[in-house]
């Protein structure tokens, strides 16, 4: 049985998508505020959390910072914040996923199902080797660490993600609906610019310090790094 995690100070809310979950199947514990949450997510094993941002004591981009540090278990950020900077933000602290309030209940469950699956599918997907490459960029996904020229490149967790995908299918190129299932791992329903944004940032850390170009747009189809 899959264990949730809900960190939500709104008890009716946090009670309601309880009674769904366990009607579903899933073993649920709550958590009313931030401290109660990370001190629930370290004495117990979880296999997803959902994270209201607006909590009392510690805050949910707080709450989902300290988790990442420690783990990769799936995040949904729930709120009723729905700027694209909230959503971005959330991602960024390495949320999975961002859910707005007020929403259905189906549509809940719907991502619940399939965040946990793509999830099981990464963690089963076996690895030849620790570290992709191309030319003098190299990149340890085990020790999640990034090396241009021996020089080490920082990278946030999305901006690590996408470098990722785009080494493990060099020479083939991506078009933005791909990026976005398999960085985010759900279907984003935000600004579907965020994969040019951040092919902007990537391109910042690394071709404007490189002698040769690595990342490449393939106008009206995605990206690629060629080598």
């Amino acid at each position: 049985m899959e264990r949730v995690l809900i960190i939500e100070d709104e008890k009716q809310i946090a009670r309601f998508i309880e009674l769904e979950l366990k009607y579903e199947g899933y073993d649920v514990d709550i958590a009313y505020d931030g401290r109660n949450g990370l001190d629930k997510f370290h004495h117990a094993n979880y296999d997803l959390i959902l994270l209201d941002i607006m909590l009392p004591g510690v805050n949910g981009m707080e709450v989902c910072r300290r988790i990442r540090k420690e783990s990769d278990i799936p995040i949904i950020m729930v709120s009723a914040k729905d700027e694209i900077m909230d959503r971005v933000q959330g991602l960024e602290m390495g949320a999975h996923d961002y859910l707005t309030k007020p929403f259905a209940i189906e549509e809940l469950l719907a991502r619940i199902r399939r965040l946990l699956k793509w999830c099981d599918n990464k963690h089963n997907k076996s690895e030849e080797s620790n570290e992709l490459s191309a030319k003098e960029l190299k990149l340890n996904w085990q020790t999640y660490e990034v090396l241009l020229d021996d020089s080490k490149i920082d990278l946030t967790n999305k901006e690590f993600e996408l470098l990722k995908l785009l080494l493990e299918n060099k020479n083939i190129v991506l078009g933005r609906d791909k990026i976005l299932n398999e960085v985010w791992g759900y279907d984003y329903f935000g600004e579907t610019n965020v994969v040019d944004v951040y092919i902007r940032y990537l391109r910042s850390k690394i071709d404007d310090v490189a002698e040769d170009k690595y990342i490449h747009t393939v106008r009206g189809v995605g990206y690629v790094i060629k080598e």
